[in-house]
């Protein structure tokens, strides 16, 4: 069992210290069930598919850093703001950099502990047109 956030602002940086690990099983904990995750702009997954997006940004083995910009909260629910960055060189040697800012909702759970409810790394961002 990996632990987990005390304090909503503290959710983004377990998200990091678990993406950094290389196991997707300790970055799913993170997730509440059920929890959304929006790998990019107008597309929303939940469940397995969720946890497959989020394994193959983190299976390109490039750390990400994460700075909270702004955490709000009310009760047992908070949203965030947060700017990320992927950035390095991944197995194959290609470089990669992948960023954004990301508006995510986190609740707390019955064991004290906050976990995504949503997870849109990629904030306002719009939607891609289909050309």
């Amino acid at each position: 069992m990996v632990m987990l956030a005390e304090r909503p602002e503290d959710v983004p940086l377990v998200f990091a210290e678990l993406f950094n690990s290389g196991d997707p099983e300790k970055v799913a904990q993170i997730y509440e069930s059920g929890a959304v995750f929006v790998p990019e702009p107008g597309a929303p997954l939940t469940g397995r598919e969720a946890y497959d997006a989020n394994a193959r940004f983190q299976g390109l083995g490039v750390p990400i850093t994460v700075r909270p910009r702004h955490v709000y909260a009310t009760g047992d629910v908070a949203l965030l703001i947060v700017d990320w960055v992927i950035d390095g060189t991944d197995r194959d040697g290609r470089p990669v950099h992948i960023e954004g800012t990301a508006t995510d909702v986190a609740r707390r759970g019955p064991d004290g502990r906050w976990r995504y409810v949503v997870d849109n790394p990629f904030g306002a961002a719009p939607e891609s047109v289909a050309s």
